[in-house]
């Protein structure tokens, strides 16, 4: 690979996110991800001559709840264009998308990179609906098309030219799709397509502000990919670059496999997609009182959330960052620190015991099994000294999952663990292992003071695990003077 120093490398990403709705975007089929080939099709789906779209107004407040929160200029006056081209999975041989109104113009994305935070500009968000799948492996000698994705809602989000690395590239996918996971608008699986980008890479001498020949990588399923095949593309130009090649304006596709791309076809020129007004759909208007209503609607975001996190609740920067980024991780600690004031505590709890629950079974956060009004129980009976965390991360709450969630304070009184607070109860503990032990005791009034483990475990070994230890320390603090 030739030295790359040289080049400073200009990339452009277009990303589509697909959205949560329950319909599609001009008709009432089912946009659910999956169901068995071309199940969630309609006439209106397959383009079928006399049938008529409506527009999807869940779609409407979806784009512009995420215009607002990447803060873009939101298009008041908006229509949707017929974009001819063909595809087999293409059903009515054009797709409808917006053209000269995209919705949301302008706009930025923070993110934070080796090299600092910055703001990557936005160029435009649009709304189109998507194409069918067309399937290559499931007949040996035709090629098969569901269209079930035909019609489902998406939106394409266009950055101007204003990445200049991989690390940058994935840092913006993945504070994007931190995001339109937190607004619940996308559930941004790429591996299942609800999130999918293209990459639009050049390379120019550094110091030159001419854009170099684009080339376009498509078909990227994981933010890994992205990154592995943008890597790969700024070698690759600053090879043939540096040969005296020419770089030729183009479409290529990243092979995982090899983590090398190729090309599919030359874009000599631009394409004509005769885009004109769809004539079966009239304009909209974005009032002013649609927006304070899509406004009011608005989660508190990541970055919200780790500065309140932070400065008021006092947790750690690592602690407020993982919590914040996982919106059901911060959905579920919201709820929790609606019943504890033990911010620390009950942060220890989600990114410990709750995590690895979770983990082990490759759950999400909100498939964990105690509600946050239980869990709060639990770190009540702790805070009282009622038991320790210990005992209530190794017991009590397995037992509360395996007997339907059921509350600390019994599940703490069926397993006999409630720590005995009572100093007429724990005294006579102490005096007994006092007793038993006087060699040990003149050696720890002669200095040995390591020793006081020893006593402080035999008293609890007496009490059979429920002796308080904050209490037993302090009387037998007071005992061993």
């Amino acid at each position: 690979m030739a030295n790359t120093d040289r080049f400073e490398a200009v990339i452009g990403l277009e990303v589509h996110v697909q959205l949560l709705t329950e319909s599609k975007l001009f008709c009432g089929d089912s946009a659910a991800f999956g169901g068995d080939p071309n199940t969630h099709v309609s006439p209106i789906t397959l383009g079928h001559p006399g049938t008529l779209p409506r527009m999807n107004r869940r779609a409407i407040e979806y784009a512009v709840r995420l215009g607002l929160v990447l803060q873009c200029d939101i298009v008041r006056r908006n229509y949707f264009a017929r974009k001819h081209y063909f595809y087999p999975d293409l059903p009515k041989g054009y797709q409808v998308s917006q053209h000269t109104t995209p919705i949301c113009e302008r706009g930025r994305v923070l993110i934070r990179t080796s090299e600092g935070a910055r703001a990557v500009q936005l160029n435009r968000i649009h709304m189109e609906e998507d194409a069918g799948k067309s399937l290559h492996d499931q007949d040996p000698v035709t090629t098969l098309v569901d269209y079930n994705r035909a019609g489902v809602p998406l939106l394409e989000i266009v950055t101007e030219p204003d990445l200049h690395s991989a690390e940058e590239a994935a840092a913006y996918l993945t504070e994007l799709r931190k995001i339109v996971r937190h607004l619940g608008i996308c559930d941004g699986n790429m591996e299942e397509g609800s999130m999918r980008c293209d990459a639009n890479i050049s390379i120019r001498p550094k110091g030159e502000t001419r854009l170099g020949t684009k080339v376009e990588v498509k078909n990227m399923n994981s933010i890994r990919n992205v990154r592995k095949a943008i890597e790969f593309e700024i070698g690759r130009l600053a090879d043939l670059v540096s040969v005296g090649g020419t770089v030729v304006q183009e479409t290529r596709s990243f092979d995982a496999d090899t983590d090398t791309t190729f090309a599919i076809r030359t874009k000599e020129h631009a394409e004509d997609y005769r885009y004109f007004a769809e004539p079966d759909l009239t304009p909209f208007k974005i009032t002013e009182a649609f927006l304070e209503e899509v406004r009011a609607g608005i989660p508190a975001m990541p970055e919200e959330l780790f500065e309140r996190y932070t400065r008021e609740l006092q947790l750690s920067e690592y602690d407020a960052r993982v919590i914040s980024d996982d919106k059901a991780m911060s959905v579920y600690y919201e709820a929790l620190i609606g019943e504890t004031s033990a911010y620390k505590a009950a942060a220890n709890w989600v990114l410990g015991p709750v995590k690895s629950w979770c983990n082990d079974r490759g759950a999400g956060v909100d498939e964990y099994p105690l509600n946050a009004a239980r869990l709060g129980g639990v770190i009540r009976l702790i805070e009282e000294g009622k038991i320790n965390f210990s005992i209530a991360s190794s017991r009590v709450v397995p037992y509360m999952i395996d007997n339907g969630g059921i509350s600390a304070e019994e599940a703490a009184t069926r397993l006999n663990v409630l720590q005995d607070s009572d100093e007429g109860t724990i005294l006579p503990l102490i005096e007994e292992v006092l007793a038993s032990m006087p060699d040990k005791v003149t050696e720890y009034r002669k200095g040995k003071k390591g020793l006081v483990g020893l006593f402080v475990g035999e008293i609890i070994k007496r009490s059979k695990g429920k002796a308080d230890p904050k209490v037993v320390n302090q009387l037998l603090a007071e005992k061993l003077k």
